[in-house]
């Protein structure tokens, strides 16, 4: 059975939008008592400030970090770009406004050395939590399993949930698995929870180990988050990423509850009760995000382009469809 040390992972960060705090989670992972073997930055900004490029070129002559630059912008797909440029055994996704406790990718390394653990979600700290002893709630099952699960926790278990900004993966599992779904689109809302139950129906296990623990920023600027108010809002982007995870992985009577307790769930708010006249609105959205995604799962799931020649292996051809020619 392999051993694996942090030596044997590749620290993937994709950004787009941001400046000092990018540079700041990159440090981070450069100074780790045990660092990691490589850190890929999947670039999808636009344009930086002058030391953002500064520090980044300088840290690539140096051959510390290698920045790539699709032409994309979704995090399923630069995570994607990531997996295939990697060679590494072990894959470590971050976002990339976090502070990490010093030891975190050596306690990743660690909890791979299980072999029915294909992945491992790390402790999430949000800016307004503190890491608490919370053992994992029992109930829910199906679609619902573990969407609330505390993040937070300092209790290890096997879970059926994902936060792909803090995630390890045995890359040739991932890929197995066909890496990340890029049928999710904008905020990509439940992508890194439908490719969970996925490692699941694979024959892996997902393993919260909250000894890699770190802190989530919530940086302002930049990322993938839609701006204006989304209950007030027809657009489809906010809800076809949670009706997609509910097709594609749900089944029979639970697939339509989850369906229909969101539509209902996204017009009682406060908001609504106080402008009853946005529930129109909203409800047209929600339609239409139910039928897009209806659409993208009818067409298949979007993973990895470039069907593996083995497991852990891409084919040269897909190897460069899925870093340039997206």
């Amino acid at each position: 059975m392999p051993r694996y040390t942090a030596a044997d992972i590749t620290v993937i960060i994709p950004t787009i939008g941001r400046e000092d705090v990018l540079l700041n989670t990159i440090r981070a992972c450069l100074e780790e008592p045990e660092p990691p073997c490589s850190v890929i930055v999947v670039d999808q900004s636009k344009e930086h400030e002058p030391e953002t490029v500064r520090q980044l070129e300088e840290w690539q002559q140096l051959g510390r970090v290698t920045v790539l630059t699709p032409d994309i912008a979704s995090q399923p797909a630069a995570m994607n770009v990531g997996t295939v440029a990697a060679e590494s055994r072990l894959l470590l996704f971050l976002d990339d406004d976090v502070e990490p406790v010093p030891g975190f990718v050596a306690a990743h390394a660690t909890a791979h050395n299980d072999p029915s653990v294909w992945c491992v979600i790390g402790q999430i700290i949000q800016p307004w939590q503190q890491p608490e002893q919370i053992t994992r709630p029992e109930s829910g099952k199906g679609l619902r399993r573990d969407l609330d699960f505390a993040f937070h926790s300092c209790v290890e278990c096997q879970v059926f949930n994902g936060m792909s900004g803090h995630m390890s993966v045995k890359r040739d599992r991932c890929l197995q698995a066909g890496g990340f779904d890029e049928n999710f689109c904008g905020a990509a809302y439940r992508f890194d929870t439908e490719f969970s139950r996925r490692i699941n129906s694979c024959g892996g296990t997902v393993r919260f180990q909250p000894r890699a623990s770190l802190k989530h920023l919530r940086a302002a600027r930049g990322g993938t988050r839609r701006t204006g108010n989304h209950l007030a809002s027809a657009d489809p982007i906010h809800g076809v990423g949670d009706y997609y995870f509910a097709i594609v992985c749900g089944r029979g009577w639970d697939r339509i509850r989850y369906i229909v307790h969101r539509m209902v769930r996204e017009i009682c708010t406060r908001f609504h009760l106080k402008r009853p006249w946005y529930i129109p609105v909203k409800l047209l959205g929600e339609f239409r995000a139910a039928a897009w995604a209806l659409r993208l799962a009818m067409q298949g799931p979007r993973l990895v382009r470039g069907a593996p020649n083995s497991v852990g292996h891409i084919d040269d051809i897909g190897k460069k469809r899925l870093l340039g020619e997206r």
